[in-house]
């Protein structure tokens, strides 16, 4: 490898060059890197390849000759005929040392120019047959040569003037140099050319030209020269040491500037401009972007705001200012994706489908945001992935559960490093496209504190009327949200902000009935999981009573997360037993009977109703975020001051319930055929057992009064009926929700009658016939009713009422 450290370059004095030597006509090769050698420059250079190595060796064991020539190829280690240039020169060798590390340090002097005829690499060196060049003897007393000597001479003293390194031995050696051609050559070797400029110097052989050429790059020079005097000058006055780098830089880029040569920096930012112009942005939009392109250019390239600022240029070309899909509203495709994707939810899908229909009509339609609500597991997220695919759209999903910080949805100001854009521009980034499907999941979940109330950022995004120029914080510009179709989704209501709870229709996805679950098993989950778990439809199959055990004795929950954890549990125990065989096994087939095999102990126990009529046990129905429950309401009444005890952690609108049955019992004694020393002489304990629930809500009031005055008038409770409802201190019956939840629970627990508030009347109109078939429905007003279909007459009365007919008699 030759590097040319230490490089010098010197002219000897006339009189000690040895005169010319015959040059033969093969000379070893010494290939050069990044260095042109003239005749005449005397020059240490370091070998540190084995081949150029040989070939010092061999030229000092015969006639110290050697052929210098330039690669055009700097990082070439085996140069070829093809990778060397034609003109070369040849030089002696002077001294040559050996180092430690192997390499060797020689010193040459440039003896003339030769031109390459042939190239030989195939020896342990390079050979090269070479033809030396004569140099034509410039003409005497010509004016033209003798104004390029001057020319040359002045240029020389003016670049050393400006601040270019030349010694002052060399500027003495060039005022007394009248040779033309040497005069060219030694110049050149000052000027710290480019090895490509270099070259073409050593290929010319006339000194007149090659004289021309270098008083050309001489005048370029001092140009450069000039300009980085003049930077120099202006830079000075501001200049400290925080703004060296800089002040360096803005010296390279001046100099490139002049010299027509592009930098690092100048081709970002005109790529940054290309692709601003190629992006389609609004017109304000392509201006701001424009203005913080021209401030990136004037910024210090490590600063970092011009990596901020980098970031922010890149996420504004980025996104899709004006690149959309297009709608696909075949609204007869998008209800077979519907169908092929759920089972059921046949009001769900007519919402969607008419949303379609809708958008079919009108190009932008402001329509509210669907909002589905309903237990985990029901398939809230899935719909939402399913319309996407139905119009085919690109679906992005954004949890926003646990989102405290505002700048999640407007983004982050660009005030510090690490500023972002919201999440909401985020998913548009990702998508691609202008009008994707966003859904936004958990957004009852949705929090606040000190960094701002996230749900009061979504009022805008989620408002037809304000989203169409929708401000980040972080971009500091409009960007249309129209065209985005947004889909939320939701556990619960209440802890919805009203205000965002009113942009938005609410689409109820209730929990699955037994029936339901297992055509979902069948169609969806059995067959998924047998793909997942690596088998095949012929290596297992589920029975249709095995499915529906799995589905009462192993989960008990609304939606099928459970039901797929559990399926696809026998699918791994198949897929071991399969993995594990040496040779086929028959099919597995889960029956009823052999389901424990697989799953063990079932886990669920399922709530009964009481198995028979008792005084004080009321089986009540109640809501929760997985389903409905039945709710076991136990009273006892036990010598005491007339007090009311509640207990199994009950909230303070189950006890307030409670205390209104209370007060409503003592108030009608006598109707409810309660005797009035009961009310003074004994306390009344109620009790919801799993104590360890909190429970709380108004449904369960006419249950507690009608434990309250079954304990108090000691008439038995109908055990085959359940009830929910709110009661009122007048003793009115109130309706109450969830009610398709509570009665699925109710059919599972074997219930046959269940007495509703006569205002949910209207709720069984999207029950299951099935619902219809195994129950009766009582809708009561009052709850005096609730007692009448309840309570059965007392015994001791009705003892009591049988004695005095008998006595009456005799």
């Amino acid at each position: 490898m030759i590097e040319g450290e230490d490089f010098t370059v010197a002219l000897s004095d006339p009189e000690i060059v040895e005169p010319m030597m015959q040059v033969p006509p093969e000379l070893p090769v010494l290939p050069l890197r990044d260095i042109v050698i003239y005749p005449f420059m005397i020059v240490p250079l370091f070998v540190s390849r084995d081949r150029s190595i040989k070939a010092v060796e061999e030229a000092l064991k015969d006639n110290r000759m050697i052929l210098l020539v330039s690669q055009k190829d700097v990082n070439k280690e085996e140069p070829s005929q093809d990778d060397l240039y034609t003109m070369g020169t040849v030089a002696i060798i002077m001294r040559m040392l050996k180092l430690p590390d192997g390499r060797i340090r020689i010193l040459i002097q440039g003896l003339s120019r030769c031109k390459v005829d042939s190239v030989d690499p195939s020896g342990s060196y390079i050979r090269a047959q070479v033809t030396p060049v004569t140099e034509p003897l410039a003409p005497k007393n010509s004016l033209e040569v003798e104004a390029l000597i001057r020319n040359v001479r002045g240029s020389m003293e003016r670049a050393m003037s400006l601040g270019k390194p030349i010694s002052p031995e060399v500027l003495a050696i060039i005022a007394n140099l009248d040779d033309a051609g040497r005069l060219a050559d030694l110049s050149a070797s000052n000027l710290d050319l480019r090895p490509e400029a270099a070259q073409s110097i050593l290929d010319i052989a006339d000194p007149i030209p090659r004289l021309r050429r270098v008083n050309e790059l001489l005048s370029k020079e001092i140009e450069v020269l000039t300009v980085q005097q003049e930077i120099n000058t202006q830079a000075r006055a501001d200049i400290d040491r925080s703004q060296r780098e800089y002040f360096l830089r803005q010296q390279l880029k001046a100099i490139q500037g002049e010299l027509g040569e592009g930098n690092e920096l100048y081709e970002e930012v005109e790529t940054y401009r290309e692709k601003i112009t190629n992006a389609n942005m609004p017109e304000t939009v392509q201006t701001e972007a424009l203005r913080q392109l021209k401030k990136f250019e004037r910024m210090h390239p490590d600063a970092a705001e011009t990596a901020t600022l980098r970031n922010w240029l890149d996420i504004m070309i980025e996104l899709p200012w004006s690149t959309s899909s297009s709608d696909n509203l075949d609204l007869t495709q998008a209800q077979k994706v519907l169908d092929e994707d759920h089972y059921g939810l046949p009001k769900v899908k007519d919402r969607i489908i008419e949303a379609l229909a809708v958008r079919k009509l009108r190009a932008k339609p402001k329509g509210s945001i669907l909002c589905l609500v309903g237990p985990p597991g029901v398939g809230k997220t899935s719909l939402g992935r399913s319309v996407a695919r139905a119009i085919d759209r690109k679906f992005v999903r954004l949890s926003l559960g646990g989102l405290h910080d505002e700048a999640e949805i407007r983004g982050h100001r660009r005030t510090y490093v690490g500023a972002m854009p919201g999440r909401i521009i985020q998913a548009i980034q990702q998508a691609g496209t202008n009008n994707p499907l966003v859904m936004l999941d958990e957004i009852d979940k949705v929090g606040a504190d000190f960094r701002g109330d996230p749900s009061s950022a979504l009022l805008e995004v989620l408002d037809p009327e304000q989203n169409f120029a929708f401000r980040d914080n972080y971009l500091g510009l409009p960007f249309d949200l129209s065209n985005v179709m947004f889909m939320t989704t939701a556990n619960v209501l209440e802890t919805i902000q009203p205000a965002l709870r009113d942009r938005m229709e609410v689409i109820v996805l209730s929990g699955y009935t037994a029936s339901e679950k297992l055509e979902i098993a069948r169609r969806h989950v059995i067959p998924k999981q047998i793909e997942e778990n690596g088998l095949s439809e012929k290596d297992v199959k589920f029975e249709k009573r095995a499915v529906l055990r799995i589905i009462t004795e192993y989960t008990q929950e609304a939606g099928l997360r459970q039901l797929e954890r559990e399926i696809g549990k026998i699918c791994r125990k198949v897929a071991r037993r399969k993995a594990e065989a040496k040779r086929t096994i028959q099919p597995v087939k889960v029956t009823a009977d052999n389901v424990t095999d697989f799953l063990r102990v079932p886990k669920i126990h399922i709530e009964k109703a009481p198995d028979k009529d008792a005084v004080g046990t009321v089986t009540g129905l109640a809501w929760t975020a997985t389903g409905g429950e039945i709710l076991i309401i136990e009273a006892l009444r036990t010598r005491g001051k007339g007090k009311l005890q509640l207990t199994g952690q009950l909230g303070e609108v189950m006890q307030e319930s409670a205390q209104a049955a209370f007060t409503f019992a003592k108030s009608r004694f006598v109707k409810l055929g309660i005797d009035e020393d009961v009310l003074d002489k004994y306390d009344v304990h109620i009790h919801l057992p799993e104590g360890a629930i909190p429970k709380d809500g108004p449904s369960a009031g006419i249950g507690m009064a009608t434990a309250l005055v079954s304990v108090l008038s000691e008439r038995p409770v109908r055990h085959q009926i359940a009830m929910t409802g709110e009661i009122t201190l007048r003793g009115n019956v109130l309706p109450i929700g969830g009610v398709k939840e509570k009665l699925l629970a109710a059919r599972r627990a074997r219930i046959k009658t269940v007495i509703l508030p006569a205002a949910n009347e209207r709720d069984l109109v999207d029950l299951p016939q099935e619902v219809h078939d195994d129950l009766k429905f009582i809708f009561v007003d009052n709850v005096q009713d609730v007692f009448d279909a309840a309570l059965r007459p007392s015994a001791k009365r009705a003892n009591a009422a049988k004695v005095a007919v008998s006595k009456s008699g005799s």
